[in-house]
């Protein structure tokens, strides 16, 4: 007997060693996939420099471990941070655990980002075991079911809110191919507006659908807020090279300036140059969007396109082709040069669904599809944070005309002391 009870201890311990051992396993696998991730990240800022030749993004500690929920419970692991010495935004973020997904377990947040993955609703309980252990044992297929059904009325709901009294400052737009299959067998776009408020708050301004990113697409997107009763446009909106958003706002805030994402344009310059020159292409281009005045930027303009255009036309062309848009954030407040430059916020919350394998075999109904949409941009919303330095939205809101950054009257005074 003494035996037996000696035995099942013997066994017990063991279990909880070999478990110990399971968990220390998976939070080795899962921090070495990290440190993978933002060793790729600092590979491809290598090259870029500060002005006093040391590197630009440097690893920055680590931020505060937190648990991650897996089928062996909890494991603990410590996401690393980087450091942008020159102020350009850039930002790791560990697309193994996307931060408004797994921080959290509610299946508020997880249910639409495993849906737009890619998990099938039959498969769904399954998944959320994995994802957040025996909270979601009692999830049927009939539950995930209403739950799409409550997303798609909610957004229905939303889409029809009064827009009378809104006027966004900025605004960023994007086209998000999910890969997910509608009804009618077409692939559907994400057609994706986030805005900057008065107060400096990003909201989401609306999302919608289409087969591609054409002009009517988006001139339906564009038109939906004006029969909500948006009347205004935004300062300036950024934006990629796709033509259809930039001729659906011509046509309906054609007050509105354009700004082009410089992430996006960079891609698509490096795919006309051979990979031996894409580290010193980057540089070139940081020199550009880096600078300090327009002046400066387009004298570095001019050396990228003094360096290319003879052996490589294809890429100095599609820089010169949107030379003006941009530069365009240079007739803004300089503290929000950051967030103007780029369309992050899109980027970043849509990151896992954009890289989505094309495996699915999901096929979902239309407002299915934008109801999960709304939810995971809802999730994601919370986290976002205000624009920097509010203030100067007053002061743009006011008239106040700024020349490379600063107020116009200022930079005249700057000069006349130097000239002094």
């Amino acid at each position: 007997m003494k035996d037996t009870k000696k035995e099942n201890t013997e066994q017990s311990e063991m279990g909880l060693l070999l478990e110990a051992l399971i968990r220390r396993g998976a939070r080795e696998l899962i921090q070495k996939a990290i440190e993978v991730e933002v060793q790729e990240l600092l590979a491809e800022y290598g090259k870029v420099r500060t002005l006093h030749g040391q590197r630009a993004v440097v690893r920055n500690g680590y931020l505060p471990a937190r648990e991650v929920l897996t089928s062996v419970g909890h494991v603990e692991v410590k996401v690393p941070k980087v450091r942008d010495r020159l102020g350009a935004g850039v930002k790791f973020n560990s697309a193994l655990v996307p931060p408004f997904v797994r921080r959290s377990a509610r299946m508020s947040a997880a249910l639409p980002w495993l849906y737009l993955k890619g998990i099938s609703t039959g498969d769904m309980r399954e998944a959320l075991t994995v994802l957040v252990g025996d909270q979601a044992k009692g999830l049927s297929p009939n539950v995930v079911s209403r739950l799409k059904a409550e997303w798609a009325a909610e957004y229905a709901d939303w889409m029809k809110r009064d827009l009378s009294s809104s006027r966004d400052v900025y605004w960023w737009a994007d086209g998000i191919h999910t890969g997910l299959r509608q009804e009618d067998d077409a692939k559907a776009c994400l057609l994706v507006i986030i805005g900057v408020t008065p107060d400096g708050r990003k909201e989401l301004v609306t999302i919608g659908d289409g087969l591609r990113e054409s002009k009517e697409s988006w001139l339906d997107v564009l038109r939906d807020l004006v029969g909500q009763g948006l009347t205004t446009g935004p300062r300036l909106a950024a934006g990629d090279g796709a033509l259809g958003f930039w001729a659906a706002l011509d046509e309906v805030f054609p007050e509105t300036r354009r700004q082009r994402c410089w992430v996006h344009k960079t891609a698509n310059v490096l795919n006309a140059l051979p990979k031996s020159l894409h580290a010193k292409a980057k540089a070139g281009r940081h020199e550009i969007w880096m600078a300090p005045t327009r002046a400066q930027a387009v004298v570095a303009f001019e050396q990228f396109l003094k360096t290319y255009r003879a052996k490589y036309p294809k890429a100095t062309d599609k820089l010169t082709r949107d030379r003006d848009a941009l530069l365009a954030f240079y007739d803004f407040p300089a503290e929000h040069w950051i967030h103007l430059r780029k369309t992050n916020p899109i980027e970043s919350t849509f990151a896992t669904v954009r890289h989505r394998t094309t495996r699915t075999k999901n096929c979902v109904s239309r407002s299915t599809f934008l109801g999960l949409a709304f939810k995971l941009v809802q999730e994601a919303e919370k986290s976002w944070r205000r624009i920097r330095r509010v203030e100067r939205i007053d002061e743009l809101l006011a008239g106040t005309v700024f020349k490379d950054g600063v107020p116009a009257l200022q930079d005249d005074k700057e000069q006349q002391r130097l000239a002094a």
